[in-house]
């Protein structure tokens, strides 16, 4: 097993202790039911987990990546899901690195004390897809203003935040060299915007996870909503991504380490034909194999954290985390899911809604496919196949 650090361990027992709060039969109602968790991210918010990566000086931890990783992990390993909140984390990690300074004063501290929510980062489009540099969503300068029209789909958490960072064309593709160049960051304060040129539609899904369609039709902003650099959007909106991804990486190694333990204890408690199922190699070495699996990806989780600690370029490393654990935790579920039978699908054992959870990631926020034609241009060099 990997060996952290006493600083780590003390991080763990803390936010074990506060999830303990929360057992199973409080996420699985909160599933059945459609709702949000407000209780559950509300004490993560109080207790200062929600602001681990924030600096000291606005009010935060001051923690790093790896610290945050491992809140996000233990979240997860405890039977929640910190889908319904990790945007807290890497979504306000772009005003850490590009905001201004008075953005950042203004911002950090009531984000800090849970008094702002800024969980939702508008990005993907119906008609672009993971290719956000086709995005149409513009936004133009009138009157010492801008004004935004377009649409976004898949943005979560929208009715869970106070402010949002949307990202809009600002020069139209056909003015730039690059087509990542012409993209702008933009601070929406979604108390004034919604139903005001911003109207909010749901979109049901197979999980319990809030995500809406967006549309904007000549939603006014102040001038100053600008977060980083006017056309350079998409490397304020990358610093999120890549923390996204490692974070999302942690949560698929808690879930992992989750479905491990179930199948573990129940192999180990059910008896058929007088022994323990899990006296039978063909129980007891699936189990093994995940395990191998999951341990495999905490290994690049961590590489992944010391980059971004570190402000190395972390691209690689978090897709691959990202990958390596999310189908680490995908075929964990499935061993656990096998081992318990028939009674996986019973909802009581909370196998089945973990399983629905933790099968997300192969898709969002990154489909596997587009990391693989990440890793095969910008790592081993071979032509761009899109």
């Amino acid at each position: 097993m990997f060996n952290e650090s006493d600083r780590h361990q003390s991080i763990r027992d803390a936010v074990r202790d506060l999830c303990a709060r929360f057992p199973d039969a409080y996420h699985r109602q909160i599933d059945q039911q459609r709702a949000y968790p407000e209780a559950f991210v509300d004490a993560l918010t109080q207790a200062g987990w929600m602001a681990a990566l924030i600096p000291q000086a606005y009010g935060g931890s001051g923690l790093g990546m790896a610290e945050a990783s491992v809140i996000m992990e233990e979240i997860n390993r405890s039977g929640g899901n910190a889908g319904a909140c990790h945007g807290q984390m890497y979504v306000m990690n772009a005003i850490v690195r590009s905001g201004s300074a008075r953005q950042k004063e203004q911002l950090l501290p009531r984000i800090a004390s849970g008094a702002l929510r800024i969980q939702s980062m508008g990005v993907t489009e119906p008609g672009a897809g993971s290719d956000t540099t086709q995005l149409k969503t513009s936004a133009v300068r009138k009157d010492g203003r801008w004004v935004i029209s377009g649409q976004k789909v898949w943005t979560s958490r929208i009715l869970h935040s106070d402010l949002m960072i949307l990202l809009a064309r600002t020069t139209p593709a056909d003015q730039v060299r690059k087509r990542s160049q012409g993209l702008s960051c933009f601070l929406i304060d979604l108390r004034q915007a919604i139903g005001h040129g911003l109207t909010v539609r749901p979109i049901p899904n197979m999980v319990n996870h809030e995500t809406h369609e967006l549309f904007f039709d000549q939603l006014e902003i102040p001038e100053d909503s600008l977060l980083g650099p006017e056309g350079e959007g998409f490397a304020v909106i990358l610093d999120g991504l890549n923390a996204e991804r490692t974070l999302i990486a942690a949560e698929c190694i808690g879930d992992g380490y989750w479905f491990i333990e179930r199948a573990r204890r129940y192999a180990g408690e059910r008896v058929v034909f007088g022994r323990p199922i899990g006296q039978n190699q063909g129980v007891q070495f699936p189990i093994a194999q995940a395990l191998i699996e999951v341990e495999a990806a905490n290994l690049m989780r961590w590489q992944a954290c010391e980059r971004i600690d570190s402000h190395q370029s972390a691209g690689a490393q978090a897709n691959m985390a990202k990958y390596l654990a999310a189908k680490a935790s995908w075929e964990a579920a499935n061993v656990c899911l096998q081992t318990h039978g028939g009674f996986g699908f019973a909802c009581e054992y909370d196998i089945e809604r973990k399983f629905r959870e933790t099968r997300l990631y192969q898709v969002a926020p990154v489909s596997t496919n587009m990391i693989f034609a990440y890793l095969a241009e910008h790592v081993l060099g071979l032509p761009r196949s899109y």
